[in-house]
């Protein structure tokens, strides 16, 4: 990745659900199907969201949710939708229909419904968290992690350009990081669709089981940043959310990419952490504005057929985005 520069993206963050089957216990987004402020966010609501993003000069529509399961099935027909996918597909069409690239992490998601989202989506992504099996996550079965790598594959095998990362701070070990690295790396290696690793640290949140747990220190961050440089093939980015670590601390170590800062919506996982200003960041450090999809996938097109036109008119000849 070159030095020089540090990229990232400018989103409008809409996060279509807070229904989660999963009860992972450092998670302060997640609701059940009951809870008072539990929502499923109507397409009226998600075109508010697109309008204020596409008026904003944003580039990208990161959809992020829960794991409702079959327990949004009733939300879900109210609104004229049998599945979750198909919502969230046609959450994708309007997207692009004002002007903005979707991006979309959707859990574990099938093979087939990678098939459905692929051609409306410029890239995709799930984290990883860990290889580790976690005490933070025995109430969460969909964390498991030889399902999130045989996701992470699946979208390898149909070529999705994808972001994923690693969580630090949720009980894991040293070693369960470096295999957890080394585990993206190969799979990187055989399809050639890791496009970023965001390396997030735990931030604790109010009433959760881990409130009281300790966050990493910078010196643990910054040795896994370096250690994720080292072990991660060059053209893999490491990300690192200016609103969990000050880049002045993360780039200096190997972080090469700020993710998604939005100037419309907060970062709804962790509301608590507010995105720093782009007028200050550009004061540190010289940034260059890159699309959801990462340049050397756009020069070699494998983004959704349906995100083309997009890419076309925002893309420059580098495959970042146009001044």
């Amino acid at each position: 990745m070159n030095p020089d520069y540090v990229t990232f993206s400018k989103n409008v963050f809409i996060p279509v659900t807070n229904i989660c089957r999963n009860r992972c216990h450092y998670c302060g987004f997640r609701r059940d199907t009951d809870s008072a402020d539990a929502h499923l966010m109507t397409p009226d609501q998600v075109g508010a969201l697109l309008k204020k993003g596409a008026s904003s000069n944003c580039a990208e529509a990161l959809f992020t949710f829960g794991e409702p399961g079959e327990s949004i099935h009733e939300a879900l027909a109210e609104i004229g939708y049998s599945n979750f996918v198909e919502y969230v597909a046609d959450l994708c069409k309007t997207a692009i229909a004002y002007g903005l690239l979707p991006h979309t992490n959707a859990g574990p998601l099938s093979y087939d419904d990678f098939k459905v989202l692929k051609p409306l989506n410029a890239s995709m992504g799930l984290m990883l968290e860990t290889i580790a099996c976690m005490a933070a996550h025995k109430d969460s079965p969909s964390k498991s992690p030889k399902r999130r790598l045989k996701t992470i594959e699946d979208a390898g095998r149909l070529r999705i350009p994808f972001t994923t990362g690693i969580l630090i701070g949720i009980g894991e070990s040293r070693g369960d990081r470096i295999d957890s690295l080394l585990a993206i790396r190969e799979l990187h290696l055989r399809y050639g669709h890791i496009q970023e690793v965001i390396i997030q640290p735990f931030a604790p949140k109010q009433n959760t089981p881990m409130s009281n747990h300790k966050p990493p220190s910078t010196e643990e961050m910054q040795e896994v940043i370096a250690l994720a440089r080292r072990i991660l093939p060059p053209e893999v980015a490491i990300q690192v959310p200016p609103n969990l670590m000050p880049p002045h601390l993360s780039v200096p170590y190997g972080a090469s990419d700020l993710g998604g800062i939005s100037p419309v919506t907060i970062d709804y996982i962790n509301p608590d952490n507010e995105w720093p200003a782009l007028e200050m960041l550009k004061a540190c450090m010289r940034l260059r504005e890159r699309l959801p999809v990462y340049p050397r996938f756009v020069l070699t097109r494998w983004y959704g057929a349906e995100t083309e036109e997009l890419i076309s008119r925002y893309a420059d000849e580098d495959g970042f985005r146009k001044c």
